[in-house]
């Protein structure tokens, strides 16, 4: 099983997130949080496997938490969300050691995919390493941003 902490302030994006995740016979949510701060305590408390932290939180936001984690549970996958494609927040996340980011208005299929994709580190350093290879680009960041210019949802 997959144990994810699912982090958003608002209640029902997060019972929705729970919902779509658990309908996935690999995956459970162990823990949710309101904040930057509950996610932080709560994926350590809990022992998540992958993190999913929205970006804009009250008490302490989802970028902050991010760093956080990644000093405090450096193995921890974390996959950010936003309401925005390409929102500088989320570049920023992956600069900071984010695995990935999702939309919120991404479909259950792709969320469960990110989610598993974010748990087999390996495969995340596969794909990444064949799209840096296939769009010259020397790492991550630059791919996305080179996805954003082109007006890209998803590289194949």
């Amino acid at each position: 099983m997959i144990r994810v902490l699912v982090a958003d302030d608002e209640p029902l994006i997060r019972a929705g997130i729970r919902t779509v995740l658990e309908s996935a016979a690999d995956i459970e949510v162990v823990a949710q949080a309101e904040d930057g701060r509950a996610a932080i305590a709560n994926a350590i408390r809990h022992r998540a496997d992958v993190a999913l932290i929205d970006i804009k939180m009250p008490v302490l936001d989802g970028l902050s938490a991010v760093k956080e984690l990644r000093r405090q549970v450096p193995a921890l996958p974390i996959v950010v969300l936003t309401a925005f494609n390409m929102e500088p927040n989320a570049l920023r996340a992956l600069q900071d050691g984010a695995a990935g980011f999702v939309l919120k208005n991404c479909t259950p299929d792709e969320l469960i995919r990110a989610v598993r994709a974010a748990h087999a580190e390996t495969t995340i350093k596969t794909y990444m390493s064949r799209i840096l290879a296939k769009t010259s680009c020397s790492n991550r960041v630059q791919a996305a941003l080179l996805a954003r210019d082109a007006g890209s949802r998803t590289i194949d």
